[in-house]
């Protein structure tokens, strides 16, 4: 038993090197979002195009460690739903995000060039993004929400109420399939889901503030942009004080991907026969 670990411990170094491999490539797809704004992951409407690259390193044809980066713009207004409570509110929101991901990978299958060709894989890991949502006042200007403090954000009467950070933590995962093309061409499909740190993607969380107040500190269009139920045809109501729900503050927003990259596989360039030559046990690869 001795002998047989030891062997194993021999081997294992050589097996990893041999099979270790670098991708770096481009995807491309489309985004959503997911909050109080669109309370359906997968809906009709508010797909947007998403585009960014990535570098994976494989210690194995199991695991790798990938880091991307990507950029798409996300956006959703009450006027769409069919939330008869959401369209009398007639809040929107849009916004650029930029993101930095690293994740881990895993094959289900080992994939290798002139070995299996086809495999389903899973990742998840930790990103970083910044967002700043705006909105189009009733002239169709376009304005940052964040400085409005449209639910009294950093107001002095309201201290429960912080100013949230435009870069945040979101934590994606996700699955997928990957093809090998050729020697040196990986091809993989791809949904990812980003689950946040944060309630104010959409800059809604809460419940309305005073509106009175809202005006006196930040303006006019602040008052105007925190609420915009009136602005809706056959409006015959007050305006909501402080206290009348906004958003629903019991969960984080979502955004997710869904997209194809093209990756150029790295180790097989000039040296595929060495995939050939690879002499590990079986449960190494």
């Amino acid at each position: 038993m001795k002998k047989s670990l030891l062997a194993i411990a021999l081997i294992l170094p050589f097996c990893l090197q041999a099979q270790q491999h670098h991708e770096i490539g481009v995807t491309v797809g489309v985004s959503n979002y997911y909050g109080d704004l669109q309370p359906k992951f997968f809906a009709q409407y508010g797909y947007q195009a998403m585009g960014g690259i990535t570098y994976k390193y494989f210690m194995s044809p199991h695991v790798g460690l990938r880091v991307g980066a990507s950029y798409t713009n996300l956006s959703a207004a009450d006027s769409l739903s069919n939330i008869p409570v959401n369209r009398a509110r007639n809040l929107s929101f849009a916004t650029h995000l930029f993101e930095m991901h690293g994740a881990l990978e895993v094959n289900f299958l080992p994939i290798e060039v002139f070995r299996r060709k086809v495999t389903p894989y899973i990742f998840g890991g930790v990103a970083a993004f910044y967002f700043n949502p705006f909105a189009l006042d009733n002239n169709g200007n376009k304005v940052f929400l964040r400085p409005l403090s449209t639910e009294g954000q950093g107001l002095p009467m309201y201290p429960d109420r912080k100013q949230y950070s435009l870069v945040n933590v979101a934590f994606p995962f996700g699955g997928g399939m990957k093809f090998f093309i050729g020697k040196a061409i990986m091809l993989t499909g791809e949904i990812g889901f980003r689950y946040t740190n944060t309630d104010y993607l959409d800059d809604v969380s809460k419940s309305y503030v005073n509106l009175d107040t809202v005006k006196k500190y930040k303006g006019l269009v602040a008052g105007t942009l925190s609420y915009r139920g009136n602005t809706v045809t056959g409006w015959k109501g007050d305006n909501p004080n402080y206290g009348y729900q906004r958003g629903d503050p019991k969960g984080n927003d979502w955004y997710w991907y869904t997209n194809i990259t093209a990756t150029i596989y790295f180790h097989a360039f000039g040296n595929p026969k060495e995939y050939l030559k690879t002499k590990c046990p079986g449960f190494f690869r």
